[in-house]
């Protein structure tokens, strides 16, 4: 059982997942900081806070609401990480990586879902 939404394994992966996004963003033209750069790095920590948000909801609707959104941002960082690739601004060997972590987190966070639906983590839900 967990203890704080550190310990979800869909959180750890994410939080991977943020990190690898802003050490990439560094390197975009300096013409994106308020474009590409700016959103690529909200949806990415977008994903991890909906997870940290929904950990504490009470109602497995509440909770379920939360990781959707996070999927939605995920899958929101899936596009930016082929934008980037076809703009160029990121390298082949980088877009499998991130796109590696994409696939990671989504494989994780949809399992964390699917244990939330069948009230696996012995948490009261109402």
């Amino acid at each position: 059982m967990t203890k704080t939404f550190e310990d979800v394994l869909a959180w750890q992966k994410a939080h991977r997942f943020v990190l690898e996004v802003y050490k990439v963003t560094k390197t975009f033209p300096s013409s994106e900081i308020f474009g590409l750069s700016s959103q690529f790095q909200r949806a990415a920590v977008s994903i991890t806070a909906n997870i940290a948000e929904g950990y504490k909801k009470i109602s497995q609707a509440d909770k379920l609401r939360f990781m959707n959104i996070a999927q939605g941002s995920l899958e929101e960082c899936r596009y930016y990480c082929i934008l980037s690739k076809d703009l160029c601004y990121i390298d082949n060997e980088t877009f499998t990586l991130l796109q590696s972590e994409v696939n990671e987190t989504s494989f994780f966070l949809n399992s964390y879902i699917k244990g939330i639906r069948e009230n696996k983590f012995g948490d009261k839900m109402e």
